[in-house]
Order: C-alpha cells, then structure tokens, then sequence
C-alpha cells in the first residue's frame, strides 16, 4: 500500500494539513502544495501553528513538530539525528518539500497526469521531478552549500531562485503583519512554488519523455546510418532534440562501453543548415568529451572549407564546443575528421 493510501481520514471530518507559523520558505511552500495534489487531501483544512496541542490534531504535518514518523504521517526534519535521504544515491538532507515528495511523489504524479501509479512514466519523472526541482529546495534549505569545495566569495549573486522568491514573499522587517496576512502570504507561495512545480512536471511530459524515446532509438542506430562511424561515437538526428538531458543515463542503461561514447552530435537547425556539437563531459558541464579541433575554431565559410578540406562548412565556435555546415553530408564529414584529429 502507497504512504497517501495510508492516510486515515476520519468520516465526516476534513483532514487537516499542518506547518509552522512564522516566516516561510520554500520547502514547506511546495511540500503543502504537493500534499493538496493527492485526491485524499484536496480539500484538507491548513493550519500554521507551533502549538503542540494543535499539531497533534493534523492528518498530515510538515516541517514542523520536530518528529519524521511516516506511519503517523509526521514529516519533519529539524530534529536532532535525521539524516534522510531521498535514496542511497543521494546525499542531500531531506527538507519537508523532499520528505514529501519522497513518500508520496508517485501518487501525487498519478494524480496529476490522471493516470494509475503503475504508469511506466511515473518512477522516471518522480526521479527527474527530485534531481531537477525538489533536491535543491532541500539544500537550500539545508544550508548545504553547491560548491562545498569551494573558497573565496561567488563571482556573482544569484537571488532569483525559487527559494529567494519565497522567501522575498515574507513580510520585510519593518512591515506591519497579522496571523492572516501572513496566512495569505504564504498561500501564493506555496500556489507559486506549484504551479512552477507541475510547469516543469509538464514539460518533462510533453517534452523531456518524447525526447528520450528519439535519444534510445539514436544510441540504438549510431553505428549503422549511412556515414555511421564503426565504434558509434557518432549521433545522428533527422532534427533537433534534447538529447543531454537523456544521453549519460541511457549509456550507462544501455551499458555502452567507454571507448564507443558518442562524442559527437549531427542534427540540423531551424535554418536547414547542420550542425556538429561535442558532447559534454556531463550534463551541467562545458567542458567536451572531444571539442572540435583546434585548428578550426574561431574560422568561418570558405576559410574553413579550405582548411579543413570539407565543402560547405559554416563555422566552428572559438570554443570547439559546436560547429556548422550547411549540409548533412558535411556536418558528418566533419565529424568523422574530428574523430581522428
């Protein structure tokens, strides 16, 4: 039986989710409005409190009351000892928002995409929903920094996160407020922090999942199209897709092995012309496995062409990260000489 299954709901009486009063933040923002997802707590009273007498009486309580119990449905995390994990391959203390999600992320999925939790798009877009949204609410929160190695001050601030949004919704300082304005207050946060949430939901839907499809039959087909390099270290699309988002996961599912990579990219651009791009290091990185040759970076048109000995070429950025030409024919060549060099 799934955790929202296990919710108890007294008859006749409306369940009633429960969190701290006070300043808000992001993790408790999102983890109530992910609860008002499931259909067992759509209509569930809120209640912000830091009365013990008053926690006692929730259905459901987040963030505070200083208890992570699941079978009483007590998800907080500021005790003394907790260390949860959204599972073993993360290391990220769990907020209220990732305690949530963690426990009922697939039936709140189910919910809204209106399909049942066995759903094969489920348990990939509640891994997807935690690595891309949920565990840096939980860091954030956490006071864990992004570059734990890191010393000296940042380049530059960043305050335009979902968690400073949130945060800038509290009252300032010297700003009169009452239990029901900060009530209110709290309700668009937690209504913003959703709607964000399910967008991105959304978009994993309609276009990360489609574009993974297209990235396994690639991977599948990168040593028989024709122009194909033997080992595979060429992708070929027939048009533009999001292949990084897919592409390190789906070697290690597909247990390519290291010397048969794709290091390169082939796909065309919204001119018709096509492009060659390196494949990066990971995900998040600029850094490429290969970057173009050296050579022909920063040289454009027929300078290019000349010197690389491929018709038609367009460019090759400073960076050797992605070049250009204006055939199919000609990115793949491009490739292909790139390999070697």
């Amino acid at each position: 039986m799934s955790d929202a299954k296990r919710i108890k709901l007294d008859t006749g009486a409306r369940p009633v989710i429960v969190t701290h009063s006070g300043t808000f933040h992001a993790d408790d923002a999102l983890a109530v409005n992910l609860l008002q997802k499931l259909p067992q707590l759509a209509d569930a009273d809120l209640v912000r409190t830091r009365d013990a007498a008053e926690i006692a009486k929730g259905t459901i309580v987040v963030d505070v009351g200083a208890e992570y119990i699941p079978e009483k449905h007590r998800y907080d995390h500021h005790q003394r000892g907790f260390f949860e994990t959204f599972d073993a391959d993360h290391k990220t203390k769990l907020s209220s928002a990732g305690l949530v999600w963690k426990h009922f992320g697939h039936d709140i999925l189910a919910a809204h995409l209106k399909v049942d939790v066995s759903d094969e798009r489920v348990p990939l877009l509640y891994r997807k929903m935690y690595d891309d949204f949920v565990e840096a609410i939980d860091a954030i929160d956490n006071g864990i920094a992004l570059y734990p190695d890191a010393t000296g001050l940042p380049a530059y601030k960043s305050r335009t996160d979902l968690s400073s949004r949130v945060g800038f919704m509290n009252p300032r300082w010297n700003e009169p407020f009452d239990d029901a304005d900060l009530l209110a207050r709290f309700r668009r946060a937690s209504a913003m922090a959703g709607d964000e949430f399910f967008d991105r939901v959304d978009d994993a839907l309609y276009a990360w999942l489609p574009a993974r499809d297209i990235v396994v039959q690639a991977l599948k087909e990168r040593k028989s199209f024709e122009g194909a390099d033997a080992q595979g270290r060429i992708l070929l699309f027939d048009r533009a897709v999001g292949w990084k988002g897919h592409i390190y996961d789906l070697e290690t599912a597909l247990e390519i092995p290291e010397a048969e990579k794709p290091l390169y990219v082939v796909y065309p651009d919204e001119s018709g012309k096509w492009r060659v791009q390196a494949v990066p290091v990971n995900s998040e990185s600029f850094e490429s496995r290969k970057a173009l040759p050296e050579a022909w970076r920063g040289i454009r048109d027929a300078q290019l062409s000349e010197l690389s000995g491929i018709p038609d070429c367009v460019f090759v950025h400073q960076s050797g990260f992605i070049g250009g030409n204006a055939t199919k024919d000609g990115a793949l060549a491009m490739a292909t000489k790139a390999l070697n060099m």
